[in-house]
């Protein structure tokens, strides 16, 4: 895609244009350790925080460049390293069970991938058992880990899928994201009120009937 502008290319950051369904990553993403990988960030936070006029020397700023290194590395984009992927079990189902199962309110902590400013909302996750289960905390990890990186909310809700797809051996999954963008809530529009509902649904969710009793499910009241 050609631009002829700085503004044009920044304006495809607003409208999502051209998300892949795989996050990109470069061959040599993993060629360095993660100690490597905090050591060159933090200089490149150093940098930025100079450019910007701030004296680290400071008490309350010197360490933050190592702060923020190791955040980016170990938590807030840990979702980038394959070793950090939940291992999640699966079980026969040998209760039977063949109705819907719903996790729903999953907290979403991630990062917009073109502003680099937190995606914070909830996933809602459902799938239809074909022979097997698995552990309910497993759902909210596979959320996690996929939301920890920089990422797009599109891809995000079809990531989920795709992964418990693969784990649950089925297209009986589903997910809801309704989530609130920083980039949107506090810088450009600076819209505070609105938030972004994305949806991927397969196999038995794609049939209208199946679809609603989804979302009817994660409408209930279930506040304890």
């Amino acid at each position: 895609m050609k631009f002829d502008n700085l503004e044009e290319f920044d304006a495809m950051g607003d409208d999502h244009i051209g998300a892949a369904e795989d996050t990109p990553m470069r061959d040599d993403a993993f060629k360095l350790s993660s100690a490597e990988k905090i050591d060159i960030i933090k200089d490149d936070v150093r940098h930025i925080m100079e450019t910007l006029g701030l004296d680290l020397t400071d008490d309350s700023l010197r360490g933050t460049p190592n702060r923020v290194a190791k955040m980016f590395v170990n938590e807030i984009f840990g979702g980038l390293d394959p070793k950090k992927k939940p291992n999640a079990s699966t079980f026969d189902n040998k209760y039977k069970y063949g109705e819907m199962l719903v996790e729903k309110n999953i907290t979403v902590y991630s990062t917009c991938e073109h502003h680099l400013l937190p995606i914070v909302g909830r996933a809602h996750v459902a799938y239809i058992s074909n022979g097997t289960v698995v552990g309910l905390s497993k759902m909210n990890r596979i959320v996690d880990y996929f939301a920890k990186r920089p990422q797009v909310q599109e891809r995000l809700t079809i990531q989920i899928v795709k992964e418990l797809q693969e784990v649950l051996n089925t297209e009986d999954v589903a997910c809801v994201i309704d989530a609130k963008h920083l980039c949107v809530n506090s810088r450009g529009i600076r819209d505070i009120e609105s938030s972004t509902v994305t949806s991927e649904f397969g196999g038995k969710f794609k049939d209208m009937a199946v679809r609603r009793e989804f979302l009817d499910y994660i409408q209930l009241d279930t506040q304890f």
